[in-house]
């Protein structure tokens, strides 16, 4: 039969034999990977943005992106428990609506969403490091040359690492997502050690700073978007599905745990940035781009070497964002290259490793070209700008599962067993924020539009052309098996 939306794609190993994914992710790793995808580089490339824009009350915005992040959650946790497959949104893109084209720039745009969020980790991880080197006397102020060849270096580091194998890559992730919780700790408890002492500004807490002259509303729904890609990074599990032990069971409670520790943890740092730095700090940090906590660090503890090690701290919890970010595009890719969406050479597994390396050498290529092109111009605020170009690609993808959650809910097998529901008409709901939170009149820096739609134009070169591969080669669809929610039992090991 030929392959339809309303199918399940095929995740058994292929006619030409090509290995399945490795079942390794438990409920523990699962948690952590979530948590330590959320944390790291976003909130220390957003929080001086976000104060700047709108003062003491920085923690609000924090919240607001935590809802409408945890509304988008619910829809993919029916979605993923429903389809446990690694495509993920583009997966749901394609059986909810069944028009390759959509699918493919649904999933083109998450491809190119981790990879500018990896390549802003890479650029935050790269100035932190050398401005430890800096704090401490080790090296003066660096060429912004040095820190681009610096962030590349450790992109491809980490596609040593991802080809090494999952199990590997997400032991790595405990370890970062550790000291990603280490480092936030640190930044709270100078904030709360200030308070104690009595020399901090806590009442500045709840005080609205419209230093842009936006208003409260605007000023607040530009901050929330910005905040936004902070929130971001529990869509990337999903990718790891088929890597992960009975998904339908422990994946809602895993996400929703993730998402609720990471919204605690940045408004307890909110309150601390507020605490220690005063308004007008506030105001000059909003172009300090990954260096807002080192401030807080630095002023709030003048006894303490703390402000010497952080740095380094920071480095590694910016390291963990790109690593998962990375292995979530790669992933992506291997799906895509195993529904004919892209080549199918990019689907191609290491036989001993069980690692997509066709995905992994792609995705790092694209970060690499990607890194380079935006540390062109020095002039501009390279973090801001590519923080906010993921923050606005997948509001735009999460707009359309959202979407995708509501029609697939009507077009559901009713004899087929259900492990999640999002509540009501919420889907509705996060599709209308999250398309609000993607619009000009949030005041989005206008380059970031552009970027996304140069990123988007190649998508759509992409496709043409494996549009033409695919039609001069007549590649017809392949069979597809309709499994039971993917249990592990469905999917036959891989050859020997």
């Amino acid at each position: 039969m030929s392959a339809t939306s309303d199918q399940v794609f095929d995740v058994t190993p292929d006619k030409n034999h090509e290995p399945a994914l490795k079942r390794v992710l438990g409920p523990k790793l699962l948690l952590l990977f979530i948590v330590g995808d959320i944390l790291g580089a976003g909130v220390y490339a957003v929080t001086g943005t976000m104060a700047g824009t709108v003062g003491g009350i920085v923690w609000l915005p924090f919240l607001l992106a935590f809802v409408v992040a945890t509304l988008t959650a619910f829809s993919y946790l029916e979605l993923v428990t429903q389809y446990p497959q690694a495509a993920g949104a583009a997966l749901y893109t394609h059986k909810a609506f069944g028009i390759h084209f959509v699918t493919f720039l649904v999933a083109f745009a998450v491809v190119c969403s981790g990879i500018t969020s990896a390549s802003t980790s890479a650029n935050v991880l790269a100035q932190n490091f050398f401005g430890g080197l800096e704090i401490n006397g080790w090296m003066g102020e660096v060429q912004p040359g040095v820190i681009t060849a610096v962030a590349m270096g450790f992109m491809i580091l980490l596609a040593v690492i991802n080809l090494r194998g999952v199990g590997e890559s997400v032991k790595f992730n405990v370890v970062l997502t550790m000291v990603e919780v280490v480092a936030l700790c640190i930044v709270i408890g100078v904030g709360f050690f200030v308070m104690a002492q009595g020399t901090g500004n806590p009442g500045e807490i709840f005080v609205f700073n419209d230093s842009q002259d936006k208003g409260l509303f605007l000023a607040v729904t530009a901050a929330t978007s910005i905040a936004f890609f902070a929130m971001v990074g529990f869509e990337d599990s999903v990718n790891m599905v088929e890597e992960t032990k009975n998904p339908e069971k422990i994946f809602p409670r895993t996400m929703l745990t993730g998402l609720g520790i990471a919204v605690i943890l940045y408004m307890l740092v909110a309150v601390s940035v507020v605490s220690v730095l005063s308004p007008t700090e506030l105001e000059n940090i909003r172009e300090a781009e990954g260096a807002a906590l080192l401030e807080v660090v630095h002023k709030g503890s003048p006894d303490f070497p703390i402000d010497r090690i952080f740095p380094f701290l920071a480095v590694f919890a910016v390291a963990n964002t790109a690593l998962i970010n990375m292995l979530m595009a790669s992933r992506l890719i291997y799906g895509m290259a195993r529904q004919h969406v892209l080549p199918t050479a990019l689907g191609k597994v290491l036989p001993t490793r069980r690692t997509p390396w066709a995905g992994i050498l792609f995705s790092t290529v694209l970060a690499l070209g990607l890194i380079w092109y935006v540390s062109t111009d020095p002039k501009s605020n390279i973090v801001a700008n590519l923080s906010g170009t993921t923050a606005f690609l997948l509001l735009c993808v999460f707009t359309v599962v959202n979407v995708a959650c509501v029609v697939l809910r009507r077009k559901r097998d009713p004899n087929r067993k259900v492990f999640f529901t999002s509540p009501g008409q919420l889907p509705l709901l996060a599709a209308l924020l999250c398309a609000f939170l993607a619009g000009p009149w949030v005041g989005r820096n206008p380059i970031q539009y552009q970027v996304a739609g140069g990123l988007m134009a190649i998508g759509v070169v992409l496709w043409f052309i494996t549009w033409l591969i695919t039609r001069r080669n007549a590649v017809p669809a392949e069979p597809v098996v309709e499994q039971d929610a993917g249990r592990d039992e469905d999917v036959p090991p891989p050859p020997r």
